[in-house]
Protein backbone atom coordinates (compact mmCIF):
# COMPACT_ATOMS: atom_id res chain seq x y z
CA UNK A 1 0.00 0.00 0.00
CA UNK A 2 1.04 3.79 -0.40
CA UNK A 3 2.53 5.28 2.31
CA UNK A 4 1.75 9.18 2.29
CA UNK A 5 4.83 11.08 3.54
CA UNK A 6 6.03 14.33 5.18
CA UNK A 7 9.65 15.49 4.61
CA UNK A 8 10.47 18.46 6.64
CA UNK A 9 14.12 20.32 4.93
CA UNK A 10 12.53 19.58 1.63
CA UNK A 11 14.97 21.28 -0.06
CA UNK A 12 17.93 20.21 1.28
CA UNK A 13 20.22 17.33 0.83
CA UNK A 14 18.15 14.76 2.58
CA UNK A 15 15.10 15.83 1.05
CA UNK A 16 16.85 15.09 -2.00
CA UNK A 17 18.10 11.92 -1.52
CA UNK A 18 14.03 10.89 -0.09
CA UNK A 19 12.28 12.45 -3.03
CA UNK A 20 14.44 10.57 -5.56
CA UNK A 21 13.28 7.60 -3.77
CA UNK A 22 9.83 8.56 -3.95
CA UNK A 23 10.98 9.21 -7.54
CA UNK A 24 11.91 5.59 -7.73
CA UNK A 25 9.07 3.94 -6.22
CA UNK A 26 6.30 6.37 -7.31
CA UNK A 27 3.49 3.14 -6.08
CA UNK A 28 4.67 3.54 -2.47
CA UNK A 29 4.77 7.01 -1.64
CA UNK A 30 2.50 9.81 -1.33
CA UNK A 31 4.18 13.25 -0.68
CA UNK A 32 1.81 15.25 1.45
CA UNK A 33 3.89 17.76 3.46
CA UNK A 34 7.09 19.58 2.29
CA UNK A 35 8.97 22.02 4.07
CA UNK A 36 11.61 24.62 2.91
CA UNK A 37 13.33 27.75 5.09
CA UNK A 38 13.90 30.45 2.13
CA UNK A 39 14.24 28.41 -1.24
CA UNK A 40 10.79 29.42 -2.79
CA UNK A 41 11.60 28.63 -5.87
CA UNK A 42 12.88 24.89 -5.22
CA UNK A 43 9.46 24.67 -2.70
CA UNK A 44 7.45 26.00 -5.85
CA UNK A 45 8.75 23.77 -8.10
CA UNK A 46 8.38 20.44 -5.99
CA UNK A 47 4.76 21.26 -5.07
CA UNK A 48 4.08 21.71 -8.58
CA UNK A 49 5.52 17.74 -9.38
CA UNK A 50 4.03 15.72 -6.16
CA UNK A 51 1.08 18.37 -5.65
CA UNK A 52 1.27 17.80 -1.66
CA UNK A 53 -1.50 19.24 0.74
CA UNK A 54 0.82 21.45 3.23
CA UNK A 55 4.07 23.50 2.35
CA UNK A 56 5.81 25.09 4.74
CA UNK A 57 8.33 28.21 4.54
CA UNK A 58 10.01 30.37 7.06
CA UNK A 59 8.68 33.67 6.27
CA UNK A 60 5.61 35.89 5.07
CA UNK A 61 7.33 37.15 2.45
CA UNK A 62 8.18 33.80 0.93
CA UNK A 63 4.48 32.29 1.44
CA UNK A 64 3.65 35.53 -0.92
CA UNK A 65 5.95 34.04 -3.49
CA UNK A 66 4.82 30.82 -3.43
CA UNK A 67 1.06 31.85 -3.79
CA UNK A 68 2.75 34.04 -6.79
CA UNK A 69 4.21 31.05 -8.70
CA UNK A 70 1.83 28.53 -7.56
CA UNK A 71 -1.84 30.30 -7.76
CA UNK A 72 -4.05 27.14 -8.38
CA UNK A 73 -2.30 25.08 -4.92
CA UNK A 74 -5.06 24.00 -3.19
CA UNK A 75 -3.90 23.00 -0.18
CA UNK A 76 -2.22 24.78 3.03
CA UNK A 77 0.85 27.42 3.02
CA UNK A 78 1.89 27.60 6.22
CA UNK A 79 4.84 30.16 7.76
CA UNK A 80 7.39 29.79 9.91
CA UNK A 81 7.99 28.09 13.64
CA UNK A 82 4.14 27.60 14.22
CA UNK A 83 3.63 26.96 10.59
CA UNK A 84 5.90 23.78 10.84
CA UNK A 85 4.32 22.43 14.49
CA UNK A 86 1.34 22.70 12.46
CA UNK A 87 2.27 20.82 9.75
CA UNK A 88 4.12 18.02 12.09
CA UNK A 89 0.42 17.57 13.66
CA UNK A 90 -0.51 16.45 9.79
CA UNK A 91 -0.61 12.66 10.66
CA UNK A 92 1.62 10.51 7.78
CA UNK A 93 2.94 6.89 7.79
CA UNK A 94 6.71 8.32 7.48
CA UNK A 95 8.03 11.84 8.57
CA UNK A 96 11.36 12.33 7.45
CA UNK A 97 13.19 15.04 9.52
CA UNK A 98 15.56 16.67 7.28
CA UNK A 99 15.83 20.38 9.46
CA UNK A 100 19.16 21.19 10.62
CA UNK A 101 19.64 22.53 13.77
CA UNK A 102 17.73 22.95 17.05
CA UNK A 103 15.55 24.32 15.03
CA UNK A 104 14.10 20.74 14.34
CA UNK A 105 13.56 19.95 17.77
CA UNK A 106 10.21 21.43 18.28
CA UNK A 107 8.41 19.76 15.18
CA UNK A 108 10.52 16.70 15.85
CA UNK A 109 8.81 16.34 19.27
CA UNK A 110 5.11 16.92 17.48
CA UNK A 111 5.88 14.28 14.73
CA UNK A 112 6.95 12.06 17.72
CA UNK A 113 3.56 12.13 19.44
CA UNK A 114 1.33 11.50 16.21
CA UNK A 115 2.59 7.53 15.54
CA UNK A 116 3.55 6.22 12.48
CA UNK A 117 7.32 6.35 11.96
CA UNK A 118 9.80 9.10 12.52
CA UNK A 119 12.67 8.94 10.43
CA UNK A 120 14.72 11.42 11.99
CA UNK A 121 17.94 13.19 10.34
CA UNK A 122 17.51 15.94 13.01
CA UNK A 123 20.82 14.92 15.37
CA UNK A 124 20.45 17.91 17.82
CA UNK A 125 16.74 16.71 18.60
CA UNK A 126 18.00 13.92 20.40
CA UNK A 127 20.95 15.52 21.46
CA UNK A 128 19.80 18.40 22.96
CA UNK A 129 16.30 16.61 24.44
CA UNK A 130 16.99 12.69 23.73
CA UNK A 131 15.01 11.29 26.96
CA UNK A 132 11.74 13.30 26.19
CA UNK A 133 11.85 12.79 22.61
CA UNK A 134 12.17 9.03 23.21
CA UNK A 135 9.62 8.71 25.94
CA UNK A 136 7.41 10.66 23.75
CA UNK A 137 7.55 7.95 20.91
CA UNK A 138 6.65 5.39 23.10
CA UNK A 139 3.87 6.93 24.47
CA UNK A 140 2.87 7.09 21.08
CA UNK A 141 3.71 4.04 19.32
CA UNK A 142 5.72 6.05 17.10
CA UNK A 143 8.65 4.53 16.00
CA UNK A 144 12.23 6.26 15.85
CA UNK A 145 14.06 4.83 12.98
CA UNK A 146 17.11 6.57 12.72
CA UNK A 147 18.15 8.08 9.54
CA UNK A 148 22.33 8.92 10.34
CA UNK A 149 23.81 6.09 8.44
CA UNK A 150 25.80 4.96 11.72
CA UNK A 151 22.91 4.75 13.70
CA UNK A 152 20.83 3.47 11.07
CA UNK A 153 23.79 0.50 10.88
CA UNK A 154 23.44 -0.09 14.65
CA UNK A 155 19.98 -0.12 14.20
CA UNK A 156 19.92 -2.75 11.66
CA UNK A 157 22.06 -5.17 14.15
CA UNK A 158 20.32 -5.34 16.38
CA UNK A 159 17.40 -5.75 14.94
CA UNK A 160 18.83 -8.55 13.77
CA UNK A 161 19.86 -9.81 17.32
CA UNK A 162 16.27 -9.30 18.89
CA UNK A 163 14.42 -11.74 16.49
CA UNK A 164 16.94 -14.15 18.84
CA UNK A 165 16.70 -12.81 22.03
CA UNK A 166 14.71 -10.47 24.13
CA UNK A 167 16.37 -6.22 24.49
CA UNK A 168 16.71 -6.94 27.92
CA UNK A 169 19.19 -10.03 27.64
CA UNK A 170 20.70 -8.59 24.04
CA UNK A 171 21.73 -5.38 25.96
CA UNK A 172 23.63 -6.93 28.66
CA UNK A 173 25.44 -9.16 26.07
CA UNK A 174 27.01 -5.45 24.62
CA UNK A 175 29.82 -5.12 25.07
CA UNK A 176 30.49 -1.71 23.16
CA UNK A 177 28.89 0.53 20.20
CA UNK A 178 30.99 1.72 17.62
CA UNK A 179 30.28 4.30 15.24
CA UNK A 180 32.49 4.76 12.57
CA UNK A 181 33.98 8.41 11.33
CA UNK A 182 35.82 8.84 7.78
CA UNK A 183 37.99 11.51 9.82
CA UNK A 184 36.86 14.39 7.39
CA UNK A 185 39.10 16.37 4.88
CA UNK A 186 41.85 16.91 8.14
CA UNK A 187 42.60 13.66 9.09
CA UNK A 188 46.25 13.54 8.80
CA UNK A 189 46.59 17.39 9.20
CA UNK A 190 48.43 18.34 12.35
CA UNK A 191 47.14 21.18 14.81
CA UNK A 192 49.62 23.76 13.18
CA UNK A 193 48.03 23.34 9.85
CA UNK A 194 44.23 22.98 11.04
CA UNK A 195 44.74 26.84 12.54
CA UNK A 196 45.14 28.01 8.59
CA UNK A 197 42.19 25.95 7.46
CA UNK A 198 39.02 27.96 5.54
CA UNK A 199 35.41 27.62 5.50
CA UNK A 200 35.63 26.35 1.71
CA UNK A 201 38.29 23.92 2.79
CA UNK A 202 36.34 22.51 5.96
CA UNK A 203 32.86 22.11 3.84
CA UNK A 204 34.51 20.05 1.41
CA UNK A 205 33.95 16.58 2.90
CA UNK A 206 35.48 13.72 1.07
CA UNK A 207 32.97 10.84 0.89
CA UNK A 208 29.80 13.12 2.03
CA UNK A 209 27.49 15.38 -0.47
CA UNK A 210 26.27 17.65 2.66
CA UNK A 211 25.40 21.03 3.68
CA UNK A 212 28.40 23.42 5.14
CA UNK A 213 26.92 23.20 8.69
CA UNK A 214 27.24 19.41 9.49
CA UNK A 215 30.12 19.65 6.59
CA UNK A 216 32.05 21.63 9.26
CA UNK A 217 31.01 19.37 12.23
CA UNK A 218 32.07 16.25 10.29
CA UNK A 219 35.87 18.27 9.73
CA UNK A 220 36.20 18.87 13.73
CA UNK A 221 34.64 15.41 14.48
CA UNK A 222 31.98 16.87 16.16
CA UNK A 223 28.94 15.57 14.10
CA UNK A 224 30.71 12.13 15.53
CA UNK A 225 30.32 12.90 19.28
CA UNK A 226 26.78 14.54 18.63
CA UNK A 227 26.11 11.05 17.28
CA UNK A 228 27.54 9.18 20.38
CA UNK A 229 25.38 11.55 22.76
CA UNK A 230 22.37 10.35 19.92
CA UNK A 231 23.11 6.65 19.83
CA UNK A 232 23.27 6.53 23.73
CA UNK A 233 19.46 7.86 23.61
CA UNK A 234 18.34 5.83 20.70
CA UNK A 235 19.81 2.70 21.95
CA UNK A 236 19.59 3.24 25.65
CA UNK A 237 23.04 2.14 26.24
CA UNK A 238 25.45 4.37 28.95
CA UNK A 239 28.00 6.23 27.74
CA UNK A 240 30.84 3.78 28.72
CA UNK A 241 30.08 1.38 25.84
CA UNK A 242 30.27 3.94 22.83
CA UNK A 243 33.21 4.76 21.10
CA UNK A 244 34.36 5.91 17.93
CA UNK A 245 36.33 4.31 14.90
CA UNK A 246 38.16 6.62 12.27
CA UNK A 247 37.48 4.30 8.49
CA UNK A 248 38.08 6.66 6.05
CA UNK A 249 36.70 5.06 3.55
CA UNK A 250 32.90 4.89 4.82
CA UNK A 251 32.22 1.42 4.43
CA UNK A 252 31.54 -0.09 7.34
CA UNK A 253 29.33 2.61 9.19
CA UNK A 254 28.63 0.90 12.96
CA UNK A 255 29.81 -2.49 14.96
CA UNK A 256 28.73 -4.06 17.81
CA UNK A 257 30.89 -5.86 20.07
CA UNK A 258 29.58 -8.88 21.86
CA UNK A 259 30.68 -10.50 25.17
CA UNK A 260 31.06 -13.59 23.77
CA UNK A 261 34.10 -11.93 21.22
CA UNK A 262 31.81 -11.40 18.20
CA UNK A 263 31.50 -8.42 16.20
CA UNK A 264 28.75 -7.49 13.90
CA UNK A 265 29.46 -4.93 11.06
CA UNK A 266 27.28 -3.45 8.69
CA UNK A 267 28.58 -2.04 5.49
CA UNK A 268 27.70 -0.42 1.93
CA UNK A 269 28.13 2.26 -0.21
CA UNK A 270 28.54 5.83 1.48
CA UNK A 271 25.03 7.16 0.33
CA UNK A 272 22.30 8.61 2.23
CA UNK A 273 19.57 7.17 0.15
CA UNK A 274 20.40 3.44 1.28
CA UNK A 275 19.51 4.46 5.02
CA UNK A 276 16.24 6.63 3.65
CA UNK A 277 15.24 3.91 1.93
CA UNK A 278 15.67 1.26 4.96
CA UNK A 279 13.42 4.10 7.35
CA UNK A 280 10.68 5.16 4.05
CA UNK A 281 9.87 1.28 3.64
CA UNK A 282 10.05 -0.50 7.22
CA UNK A 283 10.11 -3.49 7.92
CA UNK A 284 10.62 -3.98 3.96
CA UNK A 285 13.48 -3.12 2.01
CA UNK A 286 13.61 -1.71 -1.32
CA UNK A 287 15.96 -0.35 -4.19
CA UNK A 288 17.68 2.04 -3.09
CA UNK A 289 19.13 2.99 -6.85
CA UNK A 290 22.79 2.35 -5.13
CA UNK A 291 25.35 0.66 -6.55
CA UNK A 292 25.62 -2.71 -4.72
CA UNK A 293 29.60 -2.95 -2.55
CA UNK A 294 32.24 -4.29 -4.08
CA UNK A 295 34.81 -5.44 -1.83
CA UNK A 296 36.93 -6.95 -4.10
CA UNK A 297 36.91 -3.31 -6.06
CA UNK A 298 36.76 -1.84 -2.89
CA UNK A 299 40.46 -3.46 -2.08
CA UNK A 300 41.08 -2.46 1.31
CA UNK A 301 39.80 -1.02 4.47
CA UNK A 302 41.10 1.52 6.84
CA UNK A 303 40.58 1.90 10.45
CA UNK A 304 42.85 4.14 13.08
CA UNK A 305 41.88 5.30 16.91
CA UNK A 306 40.33 8.97 16.64
CA UNK A 307 42.76 11.67 18.22
CA UNK A 308 40.94 13.54 20.55
CA UNK A 309 44.04 15.90 21.14
CA UNK A 310 43.93 17.00 17.27
CA UNK A 311 40.11 16.78 17.43
CA UNK A 312 38.32 18.63 20.75
CA UNK A 313 35.43 18.56 19.89
CA UNK A 314 35.06 14.80 20.21
CA UNK A 315 36.51 15.15 23.15
CA UNK A 316 34.28 17.64 24.35
CA UNK A 317 30.97 16.45 23.16
CA UNK A 318 31.86 13.26 25.44
CA UNK A 319 32.31 15.48 28.03
CA UNK A 320 28.90 16.55 27.74
CA UNK A 321 27.62 12.83 27.23
CA UNK A 322 29.34 11.71 30.55
CA UNK A 323 27.85 14.94 32.22
CA UNK A 324 24.27 14.21 31.13
CA UNK A 325 21.64 16.53 32.09
CA UNK A 326 21.11 19.48 29.90
CA UNK A 327 25.00 19.31 29.19
CA UNK A 328 24.30 18.26 25.62
CA UNK A 329 21.99 20.72 24.67
CA UNK A 330 24.65 23.33 25.70
CA UNK A 331 27.71 21.85 23.83
CA UNK A 332 25.05 21.81 20.84
CA UNK A 333 24.06 25.38 21.01
CA UNK A 334 27.58 26.36 21.47
CA UNK A 335 28.56 24.54 18.23
CA UNK A 336 25.80 25.78 16.56
CA UNK A 337 26.93 29.58 17.50
CA UNK A 338 30.77 28.62 16.55
CA UNK A 339 30.51 27.34 13.27
CA UNK A 340 28.09 30.04 12.35
CA UNK A 341 31.02 32.64 13.25
CA UNK A 342 33.57 30.20 11.64
CA UNK A 343 31.75 30.04 8.52
CA UNK A 344 30.92 34.04 8.59
CA UNK A 345 34.82 34.26 8.73
CA UNK A 346 34.27 35.82 12.20
CA UNK A 347 37.09 33.09 14.16
CA UNK A 348 39.07 30.32 12.70
CA UNK A 349 38.44 26.86 12.78
CA UNK A 350 40.53 25.80 15.74
CA UNK A 351 38.40 28.55 17.98
CA UNK A 352 35.34 26.72 17.27
CA UNK A 353 36.24 24.17 19.90
CA UNK A 354 37.24 26.89 22.16
CA UNK A 355 33.92 28.76 21.96
CA UNK A 356 32.00 25.00 23.13
CA UNK A 357 34.48 24.57 25.86
CA UNK A 358 34.25 27.78 27.69
CA UNK A 359 30.39 28.02 27.18
CA UNK A 360 30.45 24.65 28.38
CA UNK A 361 32.62 25.48 31.83
CA UNK A 362 30.70 28.70 32.68
CA UNK A 363 27.14 26.22 32.35
CA UNK A 364 26.11 24.59 35.28
CA UNK A 365 24.48 20.98 34.58
CA UNK A 366 20.71 21.14 34.97
CA UNK A 367 17.93 18.44 34.33
CA UNK A 368 16.16 18.05 30.93
CA UNK A 369 12.36 17.87 31.93
CA UNK A 370 10.55 19.70 29.75
CA UNK A 371 10.20 21.32 26.13
CA UNK A 372 10.73 24.93 27.67
CA UNK A 373 13.18 24.61 29.81
CA UNK A 374 15.49 23.01 26.90
CA UNK A 375 14.62 26.01 24.62
CA UNK A 376 15.65 28.20 27.76
CA UNK A 377 18.94 26.44 28.68
CA UNK A 378 19.89 26.49 24.45
CA UNK A 379 18.98 30.26 24.66
CA UNK A 380 21.18 31.03 27.45
CA UNK A 381 23.78 28.89 26.02
CA UNK A 382 23.72 30.81 22.97
CA UNK A 383 24.32 34.12 24.14
CA UNK A 384 27.34 32.75 26.49
CA UNK A 385 28.38 31.22 22.95
CA UNK A 386 28.00 34.92 21.35
CA UNK A 387 30.01 36.76 24.23
CA UNK A 388 32.69 34.05 23.64
CA UNK A 389 32.93 34.29 19.96
CA UNK A 390 33.60 38.26 20.64
CA UNK A 391 36.39 37.78 23.04
CA UNK A 392 38.39 35.42 20.52
CA UNK A 393 37.21 36.96 16.89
Amino acid sequence: MSRSLAIFGATGTIGDNALDLVDQHPDRFQVQVLSAHSNTDKLSKLAQKYAPNVLVIGTELGREALMQTLPDFKGDILVGAAGLLEAARHKVDVGVMAIVGFAGLAPAMVCAAQGGILALANKEALVAAGPLLMQTAHQNNTQVLPVDSEHNAIYQLLQLQTKETSPKSMNKSIEKIVLTASGGPFRQHTLADMANVTPAQAVAHPNWDMGAKISVDSATLMNKGLELIEARYLFDIEPARLDVLVHPQSIVHGLVYFNDGSVLAQKGCPDMRVPLAYCMAYPERIASGVAMLDLAAQGRLDFEAADRERFVCLALAEAAMQADGDAPCVLNAANEIAVAAFLGGQIGFAAIGDVVDAVLQHHPVGVVDSLEAIVATDARARQLAEQQVKRVA
